[in-house]
């Protein structure tokens, strides 16, 4: 019985080679520097040359050779006894010559032209009755450099390769040494040290004894006094390449080694224990004795094998149950089920497999609700894209022809409303990314019971990514139209409001530092028959009533209002005309009083004065020409200003001077002109070039109305804060918890779609075919192991 255990564990490592199995069989492994005569060793154990040969690395691939010893052949028996087969082709060469080209052939398959190797190996049966029954691994030869076209890592890749092999337990090491070369050197037995430090399972080759130094010996070597084993050193001599290339047959080869350890001084009290002939002897008994102490660990690891084959195969499921049309609907209604809890679970947080690496599910929910949404609207400031200008404009524009005691509440309305439509767009991106995170849960949820059907699950996730696209309109119009709420009605009672806008109030009011002015020269000229103050940044309440009773231009009585927007956008074009001139240091203020200057309205001007600034306000300086009693000449006035909207190109001649010579005609072509430069006037007051200047009281409008609008938009940016996540809650998240396992039922639960929704994946097909042939291997294998008598040696 123990000449079949080497037979039985051949038998199981073929079984295993096919399917991919686990165990590790006892097998001995050949290992060796490049060119220390492994592939000779092997040869003179099987007794055939059917190795390839030549110069550099020739084993480039693993070769599993398992040797079959056959019954003495019967006279009556066909002609041939020995053959060989390979597990990747079904053919049995009786050819050797065949053989080794075959391994050459195999090899250039996988591990190419170019001096690499491969890990893939090849396996090799040779029966034959000259060979003892034993499993041998020929493994590429260690190198140091690159030679050739070889990988720059050779040396690496065929080191990890020999070390994958004899790091396995169950491996025997054959490890083959030059005799000629220092034993300190052995790269062999170097690595075999590295996984076998006592040496139990390592046995010493020597190599090339016939090649020593004249007067050296390895006797020391062979009998164990320099480097000990176990399992000791055996000396065998091969051919040399000339013996090769002469073609001398492997029994003369074996018949000269004997007679060489015969007739060594040295070796002659060892030759019984040296040679091919011993070496193959010993390797046989050692695989077996270690064939026989592997056996309950064989069966232990066969035991766990077994089991989890069998877990692995059912989590495959039984094709039966597939097959059977009255399993098949409570099969997909419990997969719907389970893949509806899961959605539903995922977004609760009440999930089994809940991950501690990453947020998952509704905590990524909350995280857009409270981080991601609530950082966007912290970030839109209010008034950010109003400058004073556009504040100014509205205000103005709000107003109408009369001019306004108070900030109108109407611009405050134009001015906000646009500003709570800036909500809109992080709003919706909200809803979106909430959608997002759903459709994310819907394809993280699966089992391995689903796996197993891929229509299914498409069709499951699917369903359910259909009714978040219904949800998603729904939800994105009412969170707009939360918005659009919000802009409908400014409730400026709002508590929080009032407290605001007294803040922004009592700001407003209290007395801002002046801004710094340019220095302008002293003018006695009365303007709109008030003589000109000395300091016009007084307060309103210190400063003289004029001579018609009209106040200056803080008591905002129609003339003095218009006087003064008169005044600032006219400094702007003056400024311009006055910077082409050699005087940098001109200030628009300074202009603008030039500007005044010479308008009519100087001293010894007629009670007409007033309404000769309110027309001067509409048509300009030079339209209606000087009124009759003053006193100016405007040719000693120097060059007049260009007024805002004045046709300057169309301009015409200035009439006859003198009370009549004022009065306008509508039939005549100066009513046609003045109202033309009416229009361009208009429009470059709408334009407002950045060079005007803004009033103390249009600044103090201003920052009043920045500051209403910042304490209204934070009110409503806090509703909307709230009302968003509650909204997506109510339309999209829970109502889809809610309704998704009835969509599912309602959709798919069809028993026409029963069959197609069950069908597996091919590939899944497969490994439950191939686990379960491997499972009937292992129990096989096991009751084979069980069956082996062991018997003591």
């Amino acid at each position: 019985m123990d000449s079949d255990l080497i037979k039985l564990v051949n038998r199981l490592q073929d079984t295993f080679s096919n399917l991919g199995g686990e165990l590790d069989m006892p097998q001995l492994v050949v290992v060796g520097s490049q060119s220390a005569g492994k592939s000779s060793v092997l040869e003179n154990i099987v007794g055939r040359d059917f190795l390839p040969r030549g110069q550099g690395i020739v084993t480039r691939r693993p070769l599993v050779l398992q040797l079959v010893h056959t019954p003495s052949p019967d006279p009556s028996a066909p002609t041939f006894t020995e053959w060989g087969q390979f597990l990747h082709i079904d053919k049995r060469f009786t050819d050797y010559n065949e053989i080794r080209k075959e391994i050459e052939q195999e090899t250039f398959r996988v591990a190419g032209q170019n001096k690499g190797i491969s890990k893939l190996p090849i396996s090799l049966k040779i029966y034959s009755p000259d060979v003892l029954d034993l499993t041998l691994v020929d493994l590429p030869g260690l190198t140091k450099i690159p030679v050739g076209d070889q990988p720059s890592d050779i040396e690496r890749q065929i080191r990890g390769l020999v070390v994958e092999y004899i790091s396995k337990p169950n491996s025997v090491i054959l490890a083959v040494s030059a005799a000629n070369v220092d034993l300190a050197n052995s790269d062999a037995l170097k690595l075999a040290r590295s996984v076998d430090p006592q040496g139990r399972r390592t046995i010493g080759v020597l190599t090339k004894l016939d090649l020593m130094d004249a007067g050296t010996n390895a006797l020391d070597i062979l009998t164990g006094r320099v480097y000990p084993l176990k399992l000791g050193f055996t000396g065998v001599v091969n051919r040399s390449q000339q013996d090769i290339n002469s073609e001398k047959s492997l029994p003369d080869a074996l018949d000269s080694e004997a007679e060489f350890f015969r007739n060594h001084a040295a070796y002659r009290n060892i030759a019984h224990k040296n040679g091919t002939k011993y070496l193959a002897r010993t390797l046989n008994q050692v695989l077996m004795n270690h064939i026989r102490d592997k056996l309950p660990d064989m069966k232990a690891r066969l035991n766990t094998l077994m089991g989890q084959a069998q877990q692995e195969l059912n989590s495959f499921g039984d094709a039966a149950i597939y097959g059977d049309k009255n399993q098949q609907g409570g099969l997909i209604l419990r997969l719907m089920n389970r893949f509806a809890h899961d959605f539903v679970a995922s977004i609760e947080g009440t999930k089994v497999d809940i991950s501690t690496k990453e947020l998952s599910g509704g905590a990524r929910i909350y995280y857009i609700f409270n981080d991601v949404f609530g950082h966007a609207l912290a970030c839109i400031d209010s008034t950010s894209n109003l400058d004073n200008q556009d504040i100014r404009t509205a205000i103005r524009n709000s107003t109408g022809p009369r001019p306004s005691l108070f900030v109108p509440e109407s611009a405050f309305d134009l001015l906000v409303k646009p500003q709570i439509k800036l909500l809109e767009s992080p709003s919706l991106r909200c809803v979106e990314l909430v959608y997002e995170e759903l459709v994310k849960i819907c394809h993280n949820c699966t089992s391995v019971e689903l796996e197993r059907f891929p229509r299914l699950h498409a069709q499951l996730i699917e369903c359910v990514s259909e009714l978040l696209r219904e949800r998603l309109g729904p939800t994105s119009e009412y969170a707009q139209s939360l918005i659009e709420i919000q802009a409908a009605y400014i409730n400026t009672n709002h508590p929080a409001f009032i407290s605001g806008s007294a803040a922004a109030a009592q700001a407003a009011t209290s007395p801002a530092p002046k801004p710094a002015q340019p220095s302008r020269p002293q003018s006695s000229e009365p303007i709109n028959g008030v003589p000109a103050l000395e300091d016009e940044d007084e307060s309103s309440a210190e400063e003289p009533v004029g001579a018609n009773g009209i106040l200056s231009r803080d008591g905002r009585s129609v003339s003095s209002t218009l006087h003064d927007r008169t005044r600032v956008t006219g400094s702007t074009p003056t400024a311009k005309a006055s910077s082409s001139k050699p005087h940098p240091a001109q200030s628009p203020r300074h202009s603008s009083a030039h500007s005044q200057a010479t308008q009519p309205g100087a001293p010894g001007t007629s009670p007409h004065s007033a309404r000769e600034t309110f027309l001067n306000y509409f048509f300009g300086q030079n339209g209606p020409g000087p009124i009759a009693g003053s006193t100016v000449d405007r040719s000693h006035a120097g060059p007049a200003p260009v007024p805002i909207g004045r046709d300057v190109s169309n301009a015409e001649t200035a009439g006859p001077t003198g009370l009549m010579a004022g009065k306008r005609t509508l039939d005549g072509n100066n009513a046609a002109f003045d109202m033309k430069s009416l229009g361009k006037h208009i429009e470059a007051i709408s334009s407002s070039e950045p060079g005007s200047q803004i009033t103390l009281r249009e600044e103090m409008e201003t920052s009043l109305i920045r500051s209403l609008i910042a304490s209204y938009f934070s009110i409503v940016r806090q509703s909307i804060q709230d009302l968003i996540p509650k909204a997506i809650m109510h339309f999209l998240v829970n109502y889809t918890s809610q309704q998704v396992q009835n969509r599912l039922v309602a959709s798919l639960y069809k028993p026409e779609l029963f069959a197609d929704l069950l069908s597996e994946d091919e590939a899944l097909v497969a490994e439950r075919t191939r686990v379960k042939a491997l499972l009937d291997a292992y129990k096989e294998a096991f009751k084979t192991l069980s069956e082996v008598n062991l018997k003591p040696i």
